[in-house]
């Protein structure tokens, strides 16, 4: 279940929107073998709102684009593939009534607007690598090094390209 709520007022919301990235969201899932009933959390928020979020929970007081926060831990270097697919048992202890939450995205529509015009593409292609790459974060992937931020950015092409997103 992914559920989606709107808390800023500066960019207008459309149905094509919220349908894309919940369309996003499932085939990253999806793409990454997760064989299970989840649930995601995506709130929109504003690029003041995100700041805030950003200066509390990571001690960042700049605005970003999208924070994501993971209800699953992994070991370093590792993904959700790499453990929770292969390990039934761990996957199952993790499960909240059949259903595994694997956390929340905040995005800030309007620095995904700002940087639309900045790199050339649409607002729509924007949210939805935004959305992508989020996912990827609730999954696992980082980008702290430069391995992992190499193996993030070419999954994150992989699956924007099956999507048929490209820039």
């Amino acid at each position: 279940m992914i559920y989606i709520e709107n808390n800023q007022s500066k960019k207008e919301v459309k149905d094509e929107l919220n349908d894309l990235l919940e369309e996003v969201i499932n085939f990253t899932i999806e793409e990454e073998k997760v064989d299970v009933d989840v649930e995601v959390s995506l709130l929109y928020v504003d690029n003041e709102e995100i700041k805030n979020i950003n200066k509390e929970f990571r001690k960042i007081d700049r605005v970003t684009d999208v924070l994501s926060f993971p209800m699953l831990s992994y070991p370093e270097g590792k993904v959700y593939k790499d453990i929770y697919y292969k390990d039934k048992e761990l996957l199952e202890r993790n499960l909240d009534n059949g259903v595994l939450i694997l956390g929340d995205i905040v995005l800030s529509l309007e620095r995904a607007e700002e940087q639309r015009i900045e790199f050339g593409h649409s607002f729509l292609r924007e949210a939805a690598y935004l959305t992508v790459h989020s996912v990827l974060h609730l999954l696992g992937y980082d980008h702290i090094n430069d391995s992992d931020k190499e193996k993030m950015r070419r999954r994150e092409e992989e699956i924007l390209n099956k999507f048929q997103i490209t820039r």
